[in-house]
């Protein structure tokens, strides 16, 4: 990290060794605001300073006993001879585990990101403020669940005691008509969470529950993958509630968290992932609704770190690289082009957003078969969301969370004040006397234009904090995109799994099919180490043991009743 703890990040390097440049996102100049550190290489299978001497492999935290824990496959310990070579293409959550995992069993790796910093849509860029300060800008707020155990044991690389996230004290939701739910005060063991989640939320009346329909809420009490695919895969996540008869109120303070967490509109959302989102939060863990938040911005707190662990075990990063294409090489391989260059690897991870997969895959004829390259072809983004962030002259209210789920203010679907959390944000808020507060709006309408939809966010934080009304805007900046995948009605079947047809190319992400009760961020995170456990099976070395909820619901009273809803 730079000393003044700002992220910065250097120009990338093509395959040829000629400087790459690029224009910044957001129009800002990169050249003064980055170092070198992401190009350095160290000796290869060193630890880096400050990893506290871990090298991989430590017990998985969390305090849900009945997890389950899927042993790796035994092989060598580390590859003999000369190693292979594995590209990696992409480096946000999903490549990092992948070439973590790799890197670490002496394979040798090539990571290519096409933009200047990692993290994919966890990455964060330097901003200059009109105060003159520099600021981190990302695409906004995460929540690390406690379920996300892989996730997690990729940052424990580097942070064994993961002091660089810190936990906040509830999930607050917010209707525009006065309910406030909060989970903060639920029991976490299943089925009391959920039992408990009903009698402690003002969204539930006991008319409400009457008028509800319990047979049609069946298969969320013993959620397994893959069957509740194959059940809910064909109805929408808004029908299926419909079916249910939640109450109104209840739809939009719960089950909202999670279609926001797809950021799409319910309506387009297959149940079974608003299922499997239930299972993991409600009836199959332990964990909670609980979470943590990153100390500093996602790349101080996490990426940089991380990238130094790679390069001490020999991996070699490069960023400003975009892929081009991937093709098979004859005699065994393949060929990656990326920035006027090629390099031939003897397997590749594709570990890309849809949009980039599905570039990549028309760009290269030789891999996969017509079903698979169809299935890429037909997957879809959600909607488009934007992250308004301001930079405001005084601070919000004392007791406000640091973040708050919103429903029924238009647009708005959460704010979340920086300064609480961050460390980054806290200091200007000190040395200014101000406040950081981040907006979002998801499957944003965007029929008025995109300038609308970023008034119409600033008009619903005025509404909700009213304090924040005659608070001047010191700078602020907006980040349009749709680049998250649509778990859409029906496509469970289309979607790619981690393995290929080509057995040396795999794919990694949220977006594949895993067959594991896992989700977002953890999805990309245990399909890295995946797509890695399946290249080192056939180097016959050992894999990574693996960790997710429970794969079935936790009470065996409630399996049951679940059983009559399938008879």
């Amino acid at each position: 990290m730079s000393p003044d703890g700002r992220g910065r990040y250097r120009r990338g390097t093509d395959l040829t060794g000629a400087d790459h440049t690029g224009a910044d996102r957001t129009g800002a100049d990169h050249t003064r605001l980055r170092d070198t550190r992401l190009h350095g290489t160290g000796p290869r299978g060193t630890v880096p300073h400050g990893t506290g001497g871990r090298r991989e492999e430590q017990p998985f935290d969390g305090r849900d006993r009945h997890s389950r824990v899927l042993p790796a496959r035994p092989g060598r310990a580390r590859v003999d001879g000369p190693p292979p070579h594995a590209g990696v293409v992409g480096g946000g959550i999903a490549g990092l585990a992948a070439a973590t995992a790799l890197a670490e069993r002496g394979v040798r790796v090539t990571l290519y990101e096409r933009e200047y910093g990692l993290g994919g849509r966890l990455a964060g860029w330097p901003v200059e403020l009109a105060d003159g300060s520099v600021a981190t800008m990302s695409r906004g707020f995460h929540a690390f669940f406690r379920q996300y155990y892989n996730l997690r044991e990729l940052l424990r690389r580097t942070d064994p005691g993961l002091h660089s996230l810190t936990p906040l004290p509830d999930y607050p939701l917010r209707h525009s008509d006065g309910m406030l739910d909060s989970f903060a005060r639920v029991p976490r063991t299943p089925p009391l969470s959920a039992l408990g989640f009903v009698a402690l939320s003002p969204s539930f009346g006991w008319r409400d529950l009457m008028r509800m329909n319990p047979a049609a809420a069946l298969p969320l009490l013993d959620v397994r993958v893959p069957g509740v695919y194959e059940r809910l895969d064909t109805v929408g996540a808004a029908d299926f509630l419909a079916r249910i008869r939640f109450p109104e109120a209840a739809q939009h303070l719960a089950f909202e968290v999670f279609s926001r967490s797809f950021f799409a509109d319910p309506r387009e959302l297959s149940a079974a992932e608003l299922a499997l989102m239930f299972h993991i939060y409600f009836l199959g863990s332990s964990e909670g609704l609980l979470f943590d938040v990153p100390r500093e911005p996602f790349p101080q707190a996490l990426w940089e770190p991380l990238a130094e662990y790679l390069q001490g075990h020999g991996a070699t990063i490069r960023t400003a690289t975009p892929v081009d294409s991937v093709e098979p090489v004859p005699g065994g391989g393949l060929a990656v082009t990326a920035a006027g260059g090629t390099a031939v690897h003897d397997a590749v991870v594709l570990a890309l957003d849809t949009a980039g997969l599905k570039r990549v895959v028309a760009a290269s004829p030789g891999i996969g078969d017509p079903a698979w390259r169809a299935g890429v072809a037909g997957l879809r983004t959600a909607p488009p969301f934007l992250v308004s962030r301001f930079w405001l002259d005084r601070p919000v209210a004392p007791d406000r969370p640091g973040f708050l789920g919103t429903s029924g203010y238009g647009d708005l679907d959460n704010i979340s004040v920086l300064d609480r959390w961050e460390g980054e944000a806290h200091r200007w808020a000190l040395r200014t006397g101000g406040s950081v507060v981040e907006l979002h709006a998801y499957a944003a309408r965007t029929g008025g234009g995109r300038a609308a939809v970023r008034d119409r966010l600033l008009e619903q934080l005025h509404r909700v904090y009213p304090e924040t009304r005659d608070a001047g805007v010191v700078d602020e900046r907006h980040e349009w995109r749709d680049d998250c995948p649509l778990f859409p009605v029906g496509g469970h079947g289309s979607r790619p799994s981690v393995r290929t047809p080509d057995p040396v190319l795999m794919v990694a992400g949220d977006l594949v099919r895993t067959d594991l009760p896992v989700a977002l961020m953890e999805r990309a995170a245990t399909s890295g180490f995946l797509a890695a456990n399946a290249l080192l099976a056939r180097w016959g070395v050992r894999g990574h043991p693996l960790r997710t909820v429970p794969p079935r619901g936790r009470s065996a009273l409630l399996r049951a009743l679940a059983r009559l809803g399938r008879d």
